[in-house]
């Protein structure tokens, strides 16, 4: 074996000049979601409000929950730990872990240094990132932090790892049917199927009291519901004229002349607080299209009868309903066309926060062929309270063959709907016993879960006890479908069951250590938090 065979993309040439990594995105992406959820139109008569109110005014079908089994840290193992598997890879080939979350157990001890315990077998500490934490856009810093760093001087070659996981609940009252709950997680690296457009980003950043956690004992937020709608709709707009700008600029220096607009999107996902939100959204960035364009043509095509519309200010618009109603209708085959595939893990399961547009994404992926998705340009829009926005886009690679990443990445995302269906529905009145359980013991100290293990899907990371000084324990169901085991971390000696597949993934190195094929043995161990 030659040196050069050894040498990860990373590393400097035999010439000594550096290469840029080239398609730097989105490799394996996995999601995980609760076990147990509830029906909203169930909620709506429990609640005692109007039929529809949820199901039609929020766009919302189910909404997946927590027990007080589980908390931030066993989300994020467990959506960790199934990437790891299903796509065989070796906790040594990751460089830099980042986890973008709002949900806040400890306010010093991070998420990221609870998920080293999973490395722990492969001796791997030399892993950079940390937590980042701005509401729902926690996720996507996240992400950039993994791509800028894989396009730096400071990568050593091996994958990054971006973790987005949040338990969205709220107080009993109008905002409770907007909670959720799920964790994704990304695989960052070059050659990646799901590429970052370089350069082309409009982010938006300002102050607002529009959604907020100032109660450190309390899960639940405070939210003015007007103006959290208000600065949502006012960052789409910020971001998509910083973008469309970015894109001009670039294809002028391409000798490209033409006008973006949102055509040009294959694809629109939106961070999904609530459906009903995402399809006014789709419809505000036509508007923003209209009111930019030199010359519309109102007698026909996409802008036909919305001349009375041509002279508002956008500004002024946020709650007009004409205008909404306008070009909700105006849009509504772009909606069916661009977005809607992208609202099953929303409809079905909630708000989730920081992994919600990426849970937008994976049901976009889950519901269409490689062939569909080969050479699309996806528009990302992610937005977090206080608030922070920026709308990006993916380009999916034009390799669509048997085998190929996407192919993979396609194949590892199929069965999500078959995943959602294989949830455990629980009626509201149980649902609400839950959330009385996790706030009145969110931060007990030398406390034991009540929730049943029973419920939780195979393979699921779970709170086992948290101690006197607050120090948390964790156990790992097992992977087969008989009772919960106290599980460890899997290598060649101590196991627990694992479901074991062919190489999933290309590592960034020819070669990189995996992880080994695995059967079930005897050697199950329980880990904790540490001692802090």
């Amino acid at each position: 074996m030659t040196a050069s065979s050894l040498r990860m993309p990373g590393s400097v040439p035999a010439n000594g000049e550096a290469t840029w990594p080239k398609d730097v995105g989105i490799i394996a992406l996995e999601i995980y979601i609760p076990s147990q959820y509830v029906e909203q139109s169930e909620l709506e008569q429990f609640d005692g409000v109007s039929a529809g109110k949820y199901t039609v005014g929020l766009g919302q079908a189910r909404m997946g929950f927590c027990s007080d089994r589980e908390d931030i840290n066993s989300l994020c193992m467990t959506v960790v730990q199934r990437l790891m598997e299903r796509n065989c890879l070796s906790y040594d080939c990751v460089g830099r872990l980042e986890v973008g979350t709002e949900t806040i157990i400890d306010k010093s001890k991070s998420v990221k240094s609870v998920l080293m315990q999973l490395f722990e077998e492969s001796g791997n500490t030399d892993v950079e990132g940390i937590d980042t934490t701005n509401a729902c856009y926690g996720g996507t810093a996240a992400l950039f932090n993994a791509v800028n760093w894989v396009e730096s001087s400071s990568w050593d070659g091996r994958y990054a790892l971006v973790v987005a996981g949040d338990i969205a609940v709220y107080a009993t009252g109008s905002a409770r049917p907007t909670g959720g709950a799920g964790a994704v997680a990304m695989l960052v690296g070059p050659n990646a199927p799901l590429s970052l457009d370089r350069g082309l980003r409009g982010t938006h950043m300002q102050h607002a009291y529009d959604f907020y956690k100032p109660d450190m004992v309390s899960e639940y937020p405070v939210v003015d519901g007007k103006l959290s709608i208000q600065c949502y709709l006012s960052a789409l707009d910020r971001c998509y004229s910083v973008y469309r700008n970015k894109i001009h600029a670039q294809w002028q220096r391409e000798g490209v002349d033409q006008r973006f607009s949102l055509e040009d999107f294959d694809s629109m996902v939106f961070h999904s607080p609530y459906c009903r939100l995402v399809q006014k959204s789709l419809a505000r960035l036509l508007l923003d299209d209209f009111l930019s364009h030199p010359n519309p043509n109102t007698e026909s095509g996409l802008y036909s009868g919305l001349e009375a519309f041509r002279d508002v200010k956008a500004e002024d618009t946020y709650f007009d309903r004409d205008v909404e109603k306008a070009f909700l209708k105006a849009s509504g085959d772009m909606f069916e066309q661009k977005t809607k595939d992208s609202l099953l893990v929303s409809n079905q399961n909630g708000n989730m926060y920081t992994p919600s547009v990426y849970g937008c994404l994976a049901s976009v992926i889950a519901q269409k062929t490689p062939q569909q998705l080969a050479g699309q340009r996806i528009g990302v829009f992610s937005y977090g309270s206080g608030f922070a926005a920026t709308l990006y886009s993916i380009r999916v690679t034009q390799d669509a063959t048997p085998g190929s990443a996407l192919d993979k990445i396609v194949a590892s995302l199929s069965d999500l709907k078959a995943r959602l269906d294989s949830r455990t529905k629980v009626t509201p009145a149980a649902f609400a016993d839950y959330m009385k359980l996790r706030e009145e013991t969110h931060h007990l100290a030398s406390y034991t879960p009540q929730g049943s293990l029973d419920d939780l899907f195979p393979g699921t990371w779970y709170l086992t006890h948290v101690d006197e000084k607050h120090r948390r324990q964790y156990a790992r169901r097992s992977e087969s479908d008989d009772t919960p085991l106290e599980a460890g971390l899997v290598n060649s000696t101590t196991t627990t069951t694992t479901t074991t597949t062919a190489e999933h993934i290309p590592s960034p190195a020819k070669k990189v250590p995996r992880m080994p094929a695995t059967t079930a043995g005897p050697g199950l161990v329980t880990i904790s938090n540490g001692d802090h």
